[in-house]
This record gives C-alpha cells, sequence and structure tokens, in this order.
C-alpha cells in the first residue's frame, strides 16, 4: 500500500436525492469515514456532510472501491436502512475485472472469512473460526487474460469480493493487498458497486439505483 493518502479531488457526483436518503458514487482512492490521524481526515461522508449537514452514515465501501453508496438524511432513515443492511434485505451488483479466463459462466464462492490478524486490514479463508460469506458470480466477458464479471455478495464481509475471487484463482485486477505480479500493476482497484437495491425508509417501496462502471 502507498504511505502516503492522496485521494482524487473530483466533485461529488449524486444519483439520487430526496426528503430521506441520498446516494452519491464514490471515487477510487477515497476513504468512505475518516481514518486514524489527521491525515486521513478527508473522506466521502465529511465532504457530503460540507454540503448536506445532516447526511448520516449507513455502510461503508473500501476505499479503493469506486460506486454506490447509500446515506441517510434522518434517524429514521438511517435506522431502517441499518436494519435492511443487517438483515441482508438490501441487494448489490459489483462490476470487476479479475485476473485470468474463468472457465464456467457462473459459479459461487461459499468460503467463512476471518482477519488476518498479523496482517490487517487483510482478510483470509478461516474454516474454524470465520464467519459465513457467500459471493455469486456471473461472467460477462472475458479474454484470454481477464475477465469481467458481477459480483453478488449475499453476505457483506470486508473484504469479501477480493479474497473470494483471489482463492478461486482470479485476484481482481489492481487489488493492492490481493493481488500480485502483472495483475497488481493497474492505476486503480478494478472493482465498482455497480447497484445497490433497498426498500425506501418512507413507505417501503423497492428503490434501486446504479452508478455507471467507470472501467
Amino acid at each position: 500500500m502507498d504511505a502516503v493518502y492522496a485521494p482524487p479531488q473530483d466533485p461529488l457526483v449524486i444519483l439520487h436525492h430526496d426528503h430521506e436518503v441520498i446516494l452519491v458514487d464514490k471515487p477510487a482512492g477515497l476513504l468512505s469515514v475518516p481514518g486514524k490521524g489527521p491525515e486521513l481526515a478527508d473522506c466521502l461522508i465529511s465532504r457530503l456532510q460540507a454540503v448536506f449537514p445532516d447526511a448520516l452514515l449507513v455502510h461503508r465501501l473500501d476505499r479503493d472501491t469506486s460506486g454506490v453508496m447509500i446515506f441517510a438524511l434522518t434517524p429514521h432513515a438511517q435506522r431502517h436502512l441499518g436494519l435492511q443492511f443487517e438483515k441482508r434485505y438490501t441487494k448489490k451488483t459489483y462490476i470487476a475485472r479479475v485476473w485470468g479466463r474463468l472457465a464456467e459462466n457462473t459459479g459461487t464462492v461459499d468460503l467463512p472469512l476471518n482477519v488476518d490478524w498479523p496482517n490487517r486490514p487483510r482478510q483470509m479463508v478461516d474454516h474454524e473460526n470465520g464467519r459465513q460469506a457467500i459471493t455469486d458470480w456471473r461472467l460477462v466477458r472475458a479474454s484470454d487474460t481477464e475477465s469481467r464479471v458481477r459480483l453478488m455478495p449475499r453476505t457483506g464481509r470486508s473484504h469479501q469480493l477480493r479474497v473470494h475471487m483471489l482463492e478461486i484463482g482470479h485476484p481482481i485486477l489492481g487489488d493492492p493487498f490481493y493481488a500480485t505480479g502483472p495483475a497488481r500493476e493497474f492505476p486503480r482497484l478494478m472493482l465498482h458497486s455497480e447497484t445497490l437495491q433497498f426498500r425506501h425508509p418512507d413507505g417501503g417501496k423497492g428503490t434501486r439505483v446504479t452508478a455507471p462502471c467507470p472501467f
């Protein structure tokens, strides 16, 4: 990992905004929330709160991942959405470019994950003490050297998609933690949160928001 945190200075991209929620397209390289220390203070929620002071955190995306994030604008919405994430009522899809050609068109990775304590924040497969983690995937297209896949996580573990792709032999391109050699030599982590489906806190209507994939 680079020692210096130099987040992109792109303007906020608002995907949806109403009286209860706001959805933003997070750029790769920007923390969702502040890190430890003043040098890690710049983050998406602080930028958002500069424009929408009532914005409240609901979930996070890894620093290196881009795409859809939802924030609440009322305590009611925060509770409502938090429960949806906890009970897995939300549905998320990601786009990733991974190393190598996948042999199948679809598949599921069901491997429990736990923190790799000596190498934090890395995660690892841990069949004894890990928490259940399940990822469905579908091939979009492939060349001889890489594949474009759509990832549909059923659970929301830290680094889940990154570790699961690594474990089936296809690390996500540009991953500073899990990719090695030529697979790592990309300008960013090729992982993007494409869509988020949720029940709107005001009335429960099913809502789907998409952020176009930048790669």
